[in-house]
């Protein structure tokens, strides 16, 4: 026979319990967690007890390394964190309708869209609410979508890919951007000639790539692979635009990118090489079934509107 559900509404269950479980879930022993909350250790002791009890299951586990949560304390970490989410863009939402022009909206983003579909976005934004304040994370796109299904992002702009959580997600495509190979004006292999070798052609150069736990890496990993190569020995493996960007322009390196990061780079060029393999789609990532706040869906709009002006352009 299996256990009566929870009764989650009877009264019980107050906000501070979720505020808690957030806590624990990101710290390493109830000490660390009683320093976030500013409370003592036996009060976050006594709270965790008290919802323990109203949902009839262990949440986490105790020992003398701290605590560790159990398959119910994951599942309930996941679900508090929508909750206050659900409460801090209720009370955007209401701040907003106190005052139209305020608002905050945390926006994640990686590398497609970064270069200009958001910056031209944030600007529009800016144009008609100044005062919205807009909070950009730079992250991998695994790493904004745990953020974002935590609360912690309001919605992702970046290439659209398969994540492990695509049920919890929704997702809405802007525009397409092919990833282009990219190099510095006057590389060798920028002849027109070079795309009949193919990737083969430029094993003996050094490569950017992105790092292993990004689905651009594991993309270029296939393609790469279509062609019996490994990848290539000299490379270097980072996110981070700014380090790309120098060592295309003062080396012989190699990047794969989306098409407009290079627009108003003239410095850099496209090699003849397609990769027509690898996704091209751009844009917006929500969690799906949260309400977004007035200044998110702002937000939207503009990048909507930014996406419509950039694909004529290309």
């Amino acid at each position: 026979m299996g256990m009566n559900r929870p009764q989650l509404l009877d009264g019980r269950m107050k906000i501070r319990h979720l505020v808690l479980i957030d806590a624990l879930a990101s710290a390493t022993s109830i000490a660390q967690a009683a320093e976030r909350l500013h409370v003592t250790q036996p009060v976050v002791t006594r709270a965790l007890q008290e919802l323990e009890s109203v949902l009839g299951v262990s949440l986490f586990e105790r020992s003398a390394r701290g605590v560790t949560p159990t398959i119910f304390g994951e599942a309930f970490t996941d679900h508090a964190r929508a909750m206050l989410a659900h409460l801090r863009v209720t009370a955007d939402h209401i701040a907003e309708l106190a005052d139209a022009g305020i608002g905050t909206v945390v926006v994640g983003t990686h590398l497609a869209g970064s270069n200009l579909l958001l910056p031209l976005a944030i600007e529009r934004l800016k144009r008609g609410r100044p005062k919205v304040t807009v909070i950009v994370h730079e992250a991998n796109p695994e790493a904004l979508a745990a953020e974002l299904l935590s609360g912690g992002l309001d919605l992702i702009v970046g290439r659209l890919t398969t994540l492990d959580d695509a049920q919890r997600l929704r997702q809405e495509a802007l525009y397409s951007e092919p990833v282009r190979l990219v190099a510095r004006a006057g590389h060798p292999a920028s002849a027109a000639s070079a795309d009949s070798a193919g990737l083969a052609g430029l094993m003996d150069y050094p490569w950017v790539l992105p790092v292993a736990e990004t689905a651009l890496r594991r993309e270029l990993e296939a393609a790469f692979l279509r062609e019996g190569l490994p990848l290539p020995a000299d490379r270097v493996e980072c996110t981070s635009i700014l380090t790309t960007r120098h060592l295309l322009l003062n080396s012989d390196s190699i990047a794969a990118l989306p098409e407009l990061i290079t627009h108003g780079e003239p410095g850099l060029c496209h090699l003849p090489i397609h990769l027509r393999s690898v996704s091209s789609s751009v844009g917006i990532t929500e969690a799906a079934g949260r309400a977004s706040s007035p200044a998110t869906r702002t937000l939207a709009d503009c990048l909507r509107a930014v996406a419509a002006d950039l694909r004529p352009a290309r």
